[in-house]
């Protein structure tokens, strides 16, 4: 009979957490469970990765969400630094944790590919070392589990998706959209995109309009393009009532206010 990899031993983890207090209590509690014996700790994605690639742990516990002050924006979150590492120890086994609720973290996990040695689970139902340790297990012995609240999240993240209004683009109508959202002016896009006939520009704003519902109103062209721009930095569907009021899909269906009244 095989005997799986971990099934006796502590397992060796490397912890990443921005948050040091938590981090602190997270170390102490796992060990306190005589099971788990954390070898390393990082702090942000980039630290994740330098330390994975030079300490022999079993499997990393690790925040979605990574603030980084030094990289700003371009933090690598906890999803982004498992792909790193997996770039030079494929299946690494990571139990990811979030509080969050955005939908970029869960479109990043669905676009990451990550389909085996995982977990991915609430803050806030499995942070209890007791209740961590199962799950560190199961993911160093390649079982996967997703907590049923993300999965669907994930699911309605790729719905969303798959009704994305720029999917509905093709992609020099796409480019003109970008291009359209930065500020440009039509002379302006024709020139970055090196068109012969700055009318070119006009002939694509209208395919846009048509194809996101812009052109079905009566609206002139500054309207419908600053609404072109709200859909394209959305990257969801917008419909405008009679009194202007920009309206947005709920998770029902339902079309809801896209911005509460104050």
């Amino acid at each position: 009979m095989g005997v799986c990899k971990k099934t006796m031993g502590r397992v060796k983890v490397l912890l990443v957490d921005d948050h040091g207090p938590l981090r602190k209590a997270l170390y102490e509690g796992l060990e306190a469970t005589g099971s788990v014996q954390v070898i390393g700790e990082a702090a942000t994605g980039k630290e994740a990765v330098a330390r994975a690639l030079e300490l022999d742990m079993d499997v990393i516990l690790m925040d979605v969400q990574l603030q980084d002050p030094q990289e700003g924006r371009r933090a690598l979150s906890g999803v982004g630094a498992a792909v790193a590492i997996r770039r030079e120890r494929p299946r690494t086994p990571v139990v990811f944790y979030s509080i969050q609720d955005d939908d970029e973290y869960y479109r990043e996990f669905r676009a990451a590919g990550i389909l085996t040695h995982y977990a991915y689970v609430r803050k806030s139902n499995y942070l209890l070392p007791s209740m961590l340790v199962p799950l560190l297990r199961d993911a160093v012995n390649g079982r996967s589990l997703v907590d049923p609240e993300i999965e669907d999240r994930v699911q309605e993240v790729r719905d969303l998706d798959e009704q994305s209004p720029r999917a509905l683009l093709e992609p020099n109508e796409l480019r003109v959209a970008e291009l359209m959202a930065q500020g440009m002016t039509n002379e302006q896009i024709a020139a970055r995109l090196t068109l012969h006939d700055k009318r070119a520009v006009s002939r694509t704003n209208g395919r846009i309009y048509a194809a996101w519902g812009l052109s079905e109103n009566s609206v002139d062209d500054k309207v419908a393009r600053a609404r072109a721009t709200l859909i394209y930095m959305l990257n969801r569907m917008v419909i405008w009532d009679e009194n202007g009021v920009a309206l947005v899909q709920g998770r029902r269906g339902e079309w809801v206010p896209l911005y509460a009244e104050k």
